[in-house]
Parts: C-alpha cells; sequence; structure tokens
C-alpha cells in the first residue's frame, strides 16, 4: 500500500540533537542537583548523559524519554527527591532551554515543504511535551507544515506505544499502513512496529547507531532529507 503520512520524531531527527540538547540536559540535572556540579554529573549519568565527553547513551532518559522518565532516573540518587517532585522543574527546564537552544538539523526546511509539497500529510510524535514542543519547533515557523503534532502529554501515550500513530490516523483518516514513522531511536521505531506502521524508517542524525536501530527499521537513511530522493515518497 501506498505511503499517504509521515509521522516524524522531533528531537535527532528534525532536530539537531547535541546542538540542542546537551546544554539542556546539563541545566537540567544541575537544577535537580540544586547548584552542585559534583552531584549534577551523577544525575547525568543516572540518565545516561556521560558529563566527560557530553555523549548520550541511545535509548536511555535524556536520549528518548519523556519527562517522567527523566525525573525518575534522576530520583534514583538517594542524594534527590521523589521523581513526582521533580517533574515540573525539568519540563520547564526543557521547554525553556528549547526555545533558546533549539537548531534544526541543515536542510530539514526544505525537504518538508518539498514532502508536504508531493501531497503527503505530515506529523509530529514525540516524547517531549506539548508545550516543548511548541517551544522548540515555532522559533523555526515550521509548525504551520504539519497536520498533526504531538507530545508524551497529549492523551494519546507516549512511546513505544502506539497511541500517537493511531492518533495521527484518526485525525487524518488514513490507515497505519499508509503511515511512515522516522526517527533516530529505538522508541520511535518500536512505536512504528507497534502500531503496525507501513514503513518504519531510521535516521543517522541523533544519538543511535545503525547497530542500534537495523533490527527494528525496514529502511535505514542518514537524515529526513534522504527522504525526498527515495521512491517510496515520490509525488503522490
Amino acid at each position: 500500500m501506498a505511503i499517504r503520512g509521515i509521522l516524524f520524531d522531533k528531537d535527532g531527527t528534525l532536530l539537531d540533537y547535541w546542538r540542542t540538547w546537551v546544554p539542556i540536559n546539563r541545566q537540567a540535572a544541575l537544577q535537580a542537583a540544586g547548584g552542585n556540579a559534583a552531584l549534577a554529573d551523577e544525575l547525568l549519568r543516572l540518565g545516561g548523559h556521560d558529563p566527560a565527553t557530553d555523549r548520550v547513551t541511545p535509548g536511555t532518559p535524556l536520549a528518548a524519554g519523556s519527562f517522567d522518565d527523566i525525573a525518575q532516573a534522576f530520583a534514583a540518587h538517594p542524594a534527590i527527591p521523589p521523581a513526582s517532585t521533580l517533574v515540573g522543574a525539568i519540563e520547564r527546564t526543557f521547554c525553556e532551554g528549547g526555545a533558546a537552544h533549539s537548531t534544526l538539523i541543515d536542510g530539514v526546511i526544505g525537504t518538508l515543504a518539498e514532502l508536504k509539497s508531493r501531497g503527503f500529510r505530515l506529523g509530529i510524535a514525540t516524547n517531549d511535551s506539548a508545550d516543548g514542543l511548541e517551544a522548540s519547533l515555532a522559533p523555526h515557523g515550521i509548525l504551520p507544515l504539519f497536520d498533526f503534532a504531538a507530545g508524551c502529554d497529549s492523551g494519546y501515550g507516549a512511546k513505544p506505544g502506539p497511541g500517537m500513530v493511531h492518533a495521527f490516523c484518526e485525525s487524518l483518516g488514513i490507515l497505519a499502513s499508509e503511515v511512515a514513522v522516522v526517527g533516530d531511536a529505538i522508541h520511535d521505531l518500536a512505536m512504528g512496529r507497534a502500531a503496525h506502521a507501513g514503513l518504519v524508517i531510521g535516521v543517522l542524525s541523533g544519538t543511535s547507531g545503525r547497530e542500534d536501530l537495523e533490527d527494528f527499521a525496514d529502511l535505514m537513511l542518514d537524515n529526513v532529507n534522504d527522504l525526498v530522493g527515495r521512491p517510496e515518497f515520490r509525488k503522490s
């Protein structure tokens, strides 16, 4: 069945993960640690971010998790309060930081506009909050290109559950088998698989390597800009 809709992850897929989120991860950890830099480094490690190298382990809370996931990772440290007391501050830090630091992957605007012109319906599904999605993408003026956008708190559940794919399909009147799910993390591809998406595409522009994604993906690309040259995405 032909692809009619493309549902994109946000961070590492549309946004440059490293330039956008590394400084925000550090800020969130420092805030949770009450300004204690050594403790903040310990929290970063618990979240999957190596403070010495700024590399982030694929699939960890700071790579692909929701704010609840990040709060739970930080709260695993005995010096940190329960996760429920951290979530609000973490979300505010990420929303404010997203607005200040968000950087698109080069070429993304042109790629999205071209896919839109070819007749594809476009959506975003992220484990960021809906407010965080707005904060990090609105400055780039690309939200009008999308027919659907959902965060982990939009009422459809979080990845790797299938809810955001189902909501995308329902809002546009298309079948899951007509949707391509595109993302840089196992969470993204597992969501596509759980929803029985027609095509599950891994991109190597985020925190994951080929070896992390290839068992979950139908197709592997360097980044989303490669979509326009694929036969699956010719003019519909």
